[in-house]
């Protein structure tokens, strides 16, 4: 058996790997040979950004990680971007690449895709980066990478594996199977001092991130017991269900929610970075905490970061939610369901000139489709359904606009996200300047018929950068783009495609939606809020 079959074998039968994503190569040819009839998936996406990007959609919607098979030098620079986006969420993504002889590494000879030091460029933007130069520690390196996927916080991980490796034998290990891994419990002591203060508290306050995606059942029974008004970040929708009274959503930067969590006497986070993308999208750090900070995360260094800590403790988000909730047999009354009606009322979203073009539009999607996973860019739809929309279920709204913000992010996170929940209807947020980053993969999506469906908010440049050049009086420049013919081009790479100008042609656009392929829904932003009377 050579190395690249032994590693082929090991992602199928050891750790449940179902798809890759990758663009073979010169310098990967070995990695495919037998890989057709491996019963892995391959999906090819038309440039290493868009792999990266689809492993990522495909980890945050099924909570598997996502593997790419990558070519040394401009394939590892070009996933480099969707790493660093993978990175800044905690998701789990494998990248095998390829590298130079081992002969050759660090020579500088000019070779084929060389770089000086490939594992010192993706450093930055990888959990670890290891460099195999011997096949017999394949299974050690891969268990390695899984156990940072199960153990601890998650993250990207690059295993580079040099060309003249790939076809050298290597014996299979006689007996290797996956370890069972069971993440850290938080300390009893601490969870009972925890309990102490929630149960003392008067206006508790509840922050849960990302890291309960998982733990629904034991996040809702904890917050219901303790009465506490409860921020979802974005990465978190869905954890409490959909339009739970006790849900204030992922409006931690808007003026009722920064009252509410300055007036708070504990406030419990959970699985959050408390960064700056989720509490703090105004970036005027006006997000302050005066009462008891008690945090849980997997990863100690976060504990420290961004808030005065009161109580820290390591553990897993799901048993430590549950070991908590054992210290409350009996629900608290409070006032947490009036304080969160309240604030939410200040808010007034719907109301908000910010929001209002956007609210018939999540309101069409949600009557036509009201279990879709929503996948977005950065572009002013999602900006919006970040605070309006509410989900049923986790894992079923996630975009760019968190931690790294990269743009060309919603189209091939949609495909990997519909390839990892093909039973469910996958809607791609995108807007016509950050489209144009990925647009290529649009081929891929007609090439794999999948049915996502892209709506695509065309305001014919970069609004965001707009906005924030008028705001610092800054003369525009280089915003207002010149946008292509999308609905030409998507029906160029076979994709069906329809102008849309009012919620009504939206709701009529995806009643009519074809079962198979990808349908893609020019928004014109002028006449959309022409059509409900709002002056662009």
């Amino acid at each position: 058996m050579t190395c690249a079959e032994l590693l082929i074998r090991l992602l199928r039968d050891t750790y449940g790997v179902d798809t890759v994503f990758g663009i073979p190569g010169v310098h990967t040819i070995e990695l495919y040979r037998g890989l057709k009839d491996s019963g892995l998936r391959h999906v090819t996406p038309r440039h290493e950004q868009g792999a990266g990007f689809m492993a990522d959609g495909y980890a945050r919607a099924s909570g598997k990680p996502g593997v790419c098979f990558i070519i040394t030098g401009p394939g590892m620079t070009n996933i480099a971007t969707a790493m660093g986006q993978a990175l800044a969420d905690s998701v789990p993504m494998l990248v095998i690449s390829s590298v130079n002889r081992r002969d050759t590494l660090g020579r500088g000879q000019g070779r084929l895709h060389e770089l000086p030091s490939q594992q010192q460029t993706l450093a930055g933007v990888a959990r670890f980066s290891h460099t195999l130069l011997d096949p017999a520690a394949l299974p050690e390196v891969l268990a390695r990478a899984f156990a940072l996927f199960l153990g601890s916080r998650p993250g990207p991980v690059h295993i580079e594996i040099p060309i003249d490796l790939f076809s050298q034998s290597v014996q299979p290990p006689s007996h290797w199977q996956a370890a069972r891994l069971y993440r850290a419990s938080p300390d009893p002591e601490g969870l009972a001092k925890a309990a102490e203060w929630l149960r003392e508290a008067k206006r508790p306050l509840a922050l849960l991130g990302g890291g309960c995606c998982d733990a629904l059942k034991a996040a809702r029974e904890l917050i219901e017991r303790l009465d506490a008004p409860t921020v979802t970040t974005i990465n978190a929708k869905g954890v409490l269900g959909r339009h739970h009274p006790l849900d204030l959503g992922a409006n931690a930067a808007l003026p009722a929610v920064r009252e509410l969590a300055r007036n708070a006497d504990v406030i419990l986070a959970v699985g959050t970075e408390l960064g700056e993308t989720d509490y703090d999208v105004v970036f005027d750090d006006g997000f302050a905490l005066s009462g008891r900070l008690i945090r849980i995360d997997l990863d100690p260094e976060q504990l420290v970061r961004n808030q005065a800590l009161a109580l820290g403790l390591v553990g897993d988000a799901g048993r430590s939610l549950e070991q908590l909730a054992e210290h409350f047999p009996e629900s608290l009354k409070r006032d947490g369901h009036e304080r969160t009606a309240r604030a939410l009322a200040a808010l007034a979203l719907a109301d908000d000139p910010a929001f209002a073009p956007f609210v018939p539009l999540y309101d069409t999607l949600e009557q036509a489709l009201p279990e879709a996973l929503l996948v977005g860019d950065s572009t002013a739809p999602v900006y919006a359904g970040n605070h309006l929309v509410s989900q049923p279920a986790p894992r079923r709204y996630f975009n760019a606009s968190t931690g790294y913000g990269t743009l060309g992010y919603g189209l091939p996170a949609a495909l990997g996200a519909q390839l990892a929940k093909p039973a469910l209807p996958v809607v791609a947020l995108v807007g016509d300047g950050g489209v144009m980053f990925t647009l290529s993969e649009l081929a891929t999506a007609v090439e794999e018929r999948l049915p996502i469906i892209i709506v695509l908010w065309n305001n014919s440049g970069y609004e965001e950068i707009r906005r924030y050049m008028d705001a610092h009086g800054v003369e525009r420049v280089g915003v207002d783009i010149q946008a292509p013919d999308f609905q030409a081009l998507a029906e160029g790479f076979g994709c069906a495609a329809r102008r849309v100008a009012s919620p009504q042609a939206l709701a009529e656009a995806l009643a009519s939606r074809p079962a198979e392929g990808p349908l893609l829904l020019d928004v014109d932003a002028h006449d959309w809020q022409a059509s409900l009377g709002i002056a662009k």
